[in-house]
Parts: structure tokens; sequence; C-alpha cells
């Protein structure tokens, strides 16, 4: 029998590179017993993860450090413009996900809007943005941990301390905290919600308590001149300079206006993870109020955090003097308070286990979903019987991200991270528009207001960010794009699901 029910234009669009999966046929496919997970999420577990994921070690360094090299007090203006560049994102999201409440995120609402190959693109820019970003924050992990025990006088031999400053080296700690992390994420999504709402209840507090503190000791004079004078950037040229340098010919500054842009483009990297909570709408009761209430409510959560606390450590201290590697928690201890730094280095070690977790969450249920679609091997989709959970692509990833974690080094990364999320943003941004011409007829729970405006600004300020990041992170960026288009041509293409059921019309 065919479960293929659409419009004339879905059946016009259902051959070729560009076929889409209908959103019926989406959530059909979540039906069928053996790649159905298990629906156990509320509204404030999606909360939590947002903010389990958004809130990690940038918080307490980042800040400082662009304060310091491009922003000066005015790093509290980039963090609202790169908020508000993932503000327009996230209603593009929220409308998709209560749309089509599927495993996968802009995988398969591009699926749904552009078809297969756009689908299979950002597929495979969501599994590099999401291992990538697992793999430099275990890393992270793993650096706090060693000073924690260098504190009580042990230490790991340096082979298995990770690679550092030309040293090479395998980093034993951030190995064991992605298979731990790894093994938890198989036993449940519950499970998973209650050992993240623990973390994300102490670093929220420990944030909310050096913002307390901290704004007993600020001084007014600080924060003059809140926008420095521009100034030319020292970044230099070739391939390390903003891609928008080399395309329009302009010398890019550091503070001022422009500073304060170039400045969103990098701590956008902060913002990274809220559009995971639309990774797990098949996971949540009731996805059609809650996803989209979970994406809104923790991205407005962080962004408020990321600016109080943006404020405080530039008022703290004067923002050319702040430390570049632990500017809060060295404005504590310059001020005389060493309680505070401890307390910072506490809170930035435990916090990065969820942003850990939840970004190894993300990925796998991509995973999942281009494997149920066939788009990659189907023996991954396979849900675990007891605990409803996609297991396979879990650890399977798991491992795999482990093993790059421990011969990871943190120093490019970071920028791959950031666009390959800015990437699926103005692909999510595109897909609603299309969606809204294509099927009006769909039920929408929440409806992204302004349409296209809304869609066009995010587009545009992604865009925007895109090119103020170097050109040779574009290059890695085009090589791994490369890669992915010679795996779906040699295999995706021939093994799709929605191919075969095109191919054979007659069978389900």
């Amino acid at each position: 029998m065919s479960t293929q029910h659409g419009t004339p234009h879905d059946s016009r669009r259902s051959r070729g590179l560009f076929r889409t999966k209908t959103v019926e046929q989406s959530i059909l496919d979540t039906e069928e017993p053996e790649h159905t997970l298990k629906k156990s999420l509320s509204a404030l577990d999606l909360t939590v993860f947002g903010v389990g994921v958004v809130i990690g070690t940038g918080i307490f360094v980042l800040t400082g450090k662009i304060a310091k090299e491009q922003a000066g007090p005015a790093v509290a203006l980039a963090f609202v413009v790169a908020g508000v560049v993932c503000a327009l994102a996230a209603l593009c999201y929220a409308e998709f996900a209560s749309t089509v409440p599927v495993a996968g995120s802009a995988y398969t609402f591009s699926y749904a809007s552009l078809g297969e190959l756009p689908a299979w693109i950002i597929g495979w820019d969501l599994i590099l943005e999401l291992a990538l970003g697992c793999a430099v924050v275990a890393v992270g992990w793993s650096g706090y941990m060693r000073e924690l025990l260098g504190s009580g006088g042990w230490a790991l031999p340096t082979i298995l301390s990770g690679t550092h400053e030309g040293r090479f080296g395998f980093d034993l700690l951030a190995c064991i905290l992605v298979l731990v992390l790894t093994g938890i994420l198989v036993l449940g999504m519950k499970l998973s919600s209650r050992v993240t709402a623990v973390v994300v209840g102490i670093k929220v507090t420990v944030v909310l308590l050096v913002i307390i503190a901290g704004a007993f000791m600020i001084t007014g004079a600080n924060y003059h001149p809140f926008i420095p004078p521009s100034r030319p950037s020292a970044a230099g040229g070739g391939l390390s300079a903003p891609l928008a340098e080399l395309m329009f010919g302009f010398t890019p500054t550091t503070f001022g206006v422009m500073g304060i842009f170039a400045a969103a483009a990098v701590v956008f990297f902060a913002f990274i993870g809220f559009d995971i909570v639309a990774t797990a709408a098949e996971e949540t009761r009731n996805p059609q109020r809650d996803v989209p209430r979970g994406i809104l409510g923790s991205l407005a959560i962080c962004t408020v955090l990321y600016v109080a606390v943006s404020i405080v450590v530039t008022g703290m201290e004067k923002y050319s003097k702040l430390s570049t590697d632990a500017p809060l928690a060295d404005a504590f201890k310059v001020l005389g308070h060493p309680f505070f730094a401890d307390v910072i280095s506490f809170g930035a070690a435990v916090g990065l286990t969820s942003v850990c977790m939840i970004l190894l969450l993300g990925q796998s249920r991509v995973f999942f979903a281009m494997s149920r679609d066939g788009l990659l091997p189907r023996v991954f989709s396979r849900a675990h019987p007891r605990y409803g959970t996609p297991y396979r692509s879990t650890i399977a990833l798991g491992v795999v991200v482990a093993i790059a974690s421990g011969f990871t080094s943190i120093d490019v990364l970071a920028e791959l991270v950031n666009i390959g999320t800015l990437f699926a943003f103005v692909v999510v941004a595109v897909g609603v528009i299309i969606l809204r011409r294509s099927r009006p007829d769909l039920p929408r729970a929440f409806r992204t207001p302004w349409v296209p405006v809304v869609p066009v600004l995010s587009v545009l300020a992604s865009v925007w960010l895109m090119l103020n990041l170097p050109a040779e992170t574009w290059v890695r960026f085009g090589i791994w794009m490369v890669v992915g288009f010679v795996i779906y041509f040699l295999y995706g293409r021939s093994h799709s699901r929605l191919g075969l059921r095109n191919r054979r019309p007659t069978e389900d």
C-alpha cells in the first residue's frame, strides 16, 4: 500500500535530486515499531537541554577575551547582535519543529521543503557541526579537570594529556568523558534529562552567583569608552583574513562599530546548541506546544545571562587589562576574591559535561533520521527495544567522537562549528518560506511571524556572520561538503527509501 500522500506539487517533485518527503510520510516513518523513539520529554526538559548546551565555558572565557581583543565594554552589544541572529533563526526552527515533530532537526525540515540533496547536505553539515563541537568541549573539560587534579597533587602523564603546543599526546580524560556520556544517552532520554537538570542547576547557580557578586565590584570608569575607537585589525591577510575582506577589499577593524559585528561572529559560538532542542522533537510528549517553548525559552535565558556576565566583567576590570585565558576568574583574583575564581572554575568544569552530552544527543538523532531514510546504512536506525533510544547510532558516533577528542587540538575547530551552524540557519529559514507556499494547508501549531520578512532577515544576518569568518574556514567547510557529495552519489542516492518508494509505487 502506498503511504505517499501529498499534493500535486509533491508528485511533481517526487523524483530526482530534489525529491521531497512529505510531512505526512515523515510522521508515518516514526511509527514503525523498530524505529520508534520513546516520548518522555516536556517543555521544561527541552528548556533545560537548551540552557545546558548553550551555557558553557564561553560565558566565563569568551566574554573577557572578546572584550579585550575586539569590542571593549561593547561586547555586551555583540552578544545582543548574536542573540538577535539566533532569535530570527529560532522563530523559523520553532515553526518547523511544531509542524514536523520528527528527529533530525534541520535535516528533516529540509527534506520536507527543499528536497533530498539539500537535506543530505544539511545533515552532513550537522554531523560535522555537532561532532566537532562535542570534541572541542570534551577537550576543554579535560583541561579544567587536569587543573583540578593538579591542585590535588595528582597529574596525568604528558602522553595522556592531549596535544598541546606542538607536543603530541592522547587526551585520556576527554575520551573517557565522551564514552561515559554515550552510555547515559543509550540508557534513556529521561535519565539524560535528569542528569542534565542537575548539572544545569549547578552551573546556572554559579553564573548567578558570579553576576550578583561581581555587580558589587563594578567601577563606572571602566566602561569609558563603551565603544573604543576603531583600529586596524592585526589579524593579517591571506586565507586567515575574513572572507568579507577578500571579497569586498575593505580593511578589517577591531573595536568601533564594525568591531562589534566582527565580535558577534566570534561570540556566536557561545550560542551554538539551542537548535539541538529541535532534534528531540520526536521524543517530546507534546512537540507542537513544547518544542517552540523550549527553543525560544532557552535562547532568551541564555542571552540575558551572557549580556549580564559581559557587563559585569568589563565593569570589574578595564577591558584592556583583562586576561584572555580566564578573564572572569582573574578579575576576581585581581580584586582580592580568589574564592569566586575557584567557584568559576568548578562551574565551568561541571557545566561542560552537559554541553558535551547534549551535542552527542543531537548528532545521534540526525544520524538516526538519515539512517531511517536510507541515506546512511539502515542498521543504525534501530531503536533499543527497552530504552527506546537510537542506541546503535549513539554508540557508533560516541566511539568516533571519543577517539577524535583524544587527538583533537581546538585551535581551528570552533570556527568550523560556527560556519556549519550558520549554514543550517540559512537552510531552515529558506525552508520556512518554501513550505509556506508549497503546503499552506499544513497545520502549524507555531507560525513564524512576518513571513517572509523574518526568514529573509535570518538568512541575511547568518550570511553576514559567515562572511566575517576566515577564508580558510570556508575552504575546510568546502572540503567537508565535497566529501559529503561523494558519499551521497556513491551510496545515499541509490539506497534512499523515498527513491525506492518512487520506483515501486505499489509498495510501502
